[in-house]
């Protein structure tokens, strides 16, 4: 994700900035393209947020996975507002970055939500993450996993 995310700071749940780099390094990346007005966004944010939450929070050791919000809000505090009620405790990119439209060029989003997992370069690992997750839950982590090419001293 340094190729794709490298240089931007990234946002938690709180508010506070870090930096993509050290946060998405040797982590299988989802790009996350919500928005808390859209129903679809809303249903499925609870699992991704279940997901999260059992590979990387109750995960011993933590999977080494994360997902980065990419908001197709129509304001900040929708955003934040979006973030505070149904999210895990992921990373987003801010509001105000308009890299959020590049990335939604450079990764067809033309509906949400829609989870694009990715390899550390930015390439894409499955631009069905929400299918997948939905169906198989965590087992599909493992293939995400395999196909990511990060260094790893983790099992599922």
């Amino acid at each position: 994700m340094v190729d794709v995310l490298g240089g931007r700071r990234l946002v938690t749940r709180d508010g506070a900035a870090v930096e993509a780099e050290a946060a998405l390094q040797n982590k299988v990346v989802a790009l996350y393209f919500a928005a808390g007005r859209c129903a679809p966004s809303r249903d499925f944010t609870p699992l991704l947020c279940d997901f999260y939450t059992e590979l990387v929070g109750a995960g011993r050791p933590p999977a080494p996975f994360e997902v980065v919000f990419v908001s197709a809000d129509g304001s900040a505090r929708e955003m934040r507002d979006f973030m505070r009620e149904l999210h895990g405790a992921w990373l987003a990119l801010p509001f105000q970055d308009p890299y959020r439209h590049e990335l939604r060029t450079r990764y067809k989003i033309t509906t949400t939500p829609k989870l694009v997992v990715v390899k550390q370069s930015g390439e894409v690992i499955t631009d069905k993450g929400r299918k997948q997750v939905r169906e198989r839950g965590l087992a599909c982590f493992q293939s995400w996993l395999e196909a990511a090419d990060v260094f790893q001293n983790f099992s599922a």
